[in-house]
């Protein structure tokens, strides 16, 4: 067995622990689109477990930063992920803005960062979730603004369907997305609400609300989908409608997710691969509905942008990250004064 094909299945392993939504779904990715995609994933799962678990965050973003330098450098870590994520990285010509803007991401949850409106939510989704689904449309060789439009459309209503899910084991840990000012709208006090998690009447609808926002992207997604490859298709129907399901199982719940955790069955996952390949199909013969041609929302232009290898507001992306590594390091700086 080569190197290589070790590499891949060291992260194909770590996928089926780290998510199997994602693992069942890329199960119908040709062989070529799904290497890639395993290489992509499990690197972005590395970076978010090195972030999550480790108590030391800024050391552990500091280092995912020297990884991306050495992966960019085209001299990676003598590590699996690193190696088969630096393959992807030079097959695809990858833009490093986009790994860039997810480490951004992990940047925030490092800072403990809460968000007042729900625009700067879908910022912070942007970087997290809308990131990874542009760098799979780069790894399908596909870069119609369009099209990466409507991939950072379903990367947002995926994040929002994870937040909402999660919303009690985030609280247990100290974590808190809701957006604040929703918060204050419902009469709920955020650090009330921290300390004794409950599945009150006004938390299961922000529940809600956060998934109403989450099903108007799944739908407008589905209009990009019908743009990639022929063969991809049946892969990205099934990554919408699994997630999409966990939101479903979020209301079968009453929206209670404090005490109860949403999950959707193998026999559910099965029924959905199914129903995604044959919308796939029947996307062969209907014509694309017009929504593929909205604007992207606001906060993931820049990642379009990036995609298609241009430069934001006529600076660099690269050096704004390294802006967000100063604020880290700031913050980091003042807590040891304190």
């Amino acid at each position: 067995m080569s190197n290589s094909q070790e590499d891949l299945d060291y992260c194909e392993n770590a996928i089926k622990n780290g998510s199997l939504s994602f693992h069942a779904a890329s199960r119908l990715l040709p062989h070529a689109v799904r290497n890639s995609c395993l290489a992509l994933y499990a690197f972005c799962r590395l970076a978010d477990d090195e972030v999550d678990l480790k108590e030391d965050k800024s050391a552990s973003v500091y280092d995912l930063v020297e990884r991306l330098d050495q992966v960019y450098s085209g001299k990676p870590r003598n590590l699996p992920m690193d190696r088969a994520f630096a393959r992807m990285v030079e097959e695809t010509q990858m833009p490093r803005a986009l790994p860039e803007a997810l480490i951004e991401g992990l940047v925030w949850d490092a800072m403990e960062r809460r968000y007042n409106t729900f625009d700067e939510l879908v910022a912070y989704s942007a970087r997290v979730a809308s990131a990874v689904g542009v760098m799979m449309c780069v790894i399908m060789r596909q870069r119609d603004s369009n099209v990466l439009a409507r991939a950072c459309d379903l990367g947002v209503a995926m994040q929002l369907t994870n937040i909402a899910r999660d919303i009690g084991e985030d609280a247990r840990e100290g974590r808190l997305y809701i957006p604040l000012n929703w918060m204050k709208e419902f009469g709920v006090n955020p650090n009330s609400f921290l300390k004794a998690p409950a599945p009150t009447p006004e938390i299961r609808e922000l529940a809600h609300r956060l998934l109403s926002k989450a099903e108007i992207l799944y739908q407008r997604s589905e209009s990009g989908i019908v743009c990639l490859p022929k063969a991809v298709r049946p892969a990205m129907f099934s990554a919408r409608h699994i997630y999409a399901a966990i939101g479903q199982e979020i209301r079968n719940n009453k929206y209670d997710s404090i005490t109860l955790r949403a999950k959707t069955s193998r026999t559910k996952k099965v029924g959905l691969l199914l129903l995604s390949c044959a919308q796939a199909g029947a996307s062969l013969m209907l014509p694309g509905p017009a929504t593929r041609y909205a604007q992207p929302l606001e906060q993931t232009k820049f990642l379009v942008d990036a995609a298609e290898v241009k430069k934001l507001d006529g600076s660099d992306w690269s050096e704004r990250f390294i802006s967000i590594l100063e604020q880290l390091r700031q913050r980091d700086l003042e807590h040891y004064r304190a």
